[in-house]
């Protein structure tokens, strides 16, 4: 169900100019709350206007199918904000240079580390990191885990 919801919160945005960055579901299981970030397909800053938008179409299309979110829910649109999750091999090409939390057996289980480039064919992409130490690791996307970006507060 999960995966069905995701699919058609995605065909829903996309021809809107938007990507599905995630979903997440909260709240009861007799009021769901479906937590849905976006981002602009043009990498411009998403607004309150983009999610008022994204949030009609997706209303609209979940209305017209209650099996999929149930006949209640409570639907939030949002940016997907500063620690956004990292999930393809375009989103690792996008914030090369940026920092990011990254879970994989390959680093050791957790670490912060620098996103330095992705190489290899589309399926069995590898993304290269700097650690802590500046030492390069190359990490197969497939055994990345979970990935977020890092935000660093100015002081």
């Amino acid at each position: 169900m999960s995966q069905a919801l995701e699919d058609v919160i995605a065909a829903e945005v996309e021809p809107l100019g938007y990507e599905l960055v995630e979903l997440r579901r909260a709240g009861s299981k007799r009021t769901p709350v479906l937590d849905v970030r976006v981002d602009r397909q043009d990498g411009l800053a998403v607004t309150v206007d983009d999610c008022a938008r994204v949030s009609r179409a997706i209303e609209a299309r979940l209305d017209a199918e209650p099996a999929i979110a149930g006949d209640r829910y409570v639907l939030e649109v949002s940016s997907p904000g500063v620690e956004r999750p990292l999930r393809n091999a375009a989103d690792w090409r996008r914030f090369a240079g940026k920092d990011v939390n990254v879970l994989s057996e390959a680093v050791g289980g957790r670490a912060d580390v620098e996103i330095v480039g992705v190489e290899g064919e589309p399926g069995s992409e590898t993304v290269i990191v700097r650690d802590a130490r500046g030492t390069d690791l190359r990490i197969s996307l497939a055994d990345v885990r979970e990935a977020r970006l890092v935000f660093h507060w100015k002081q």
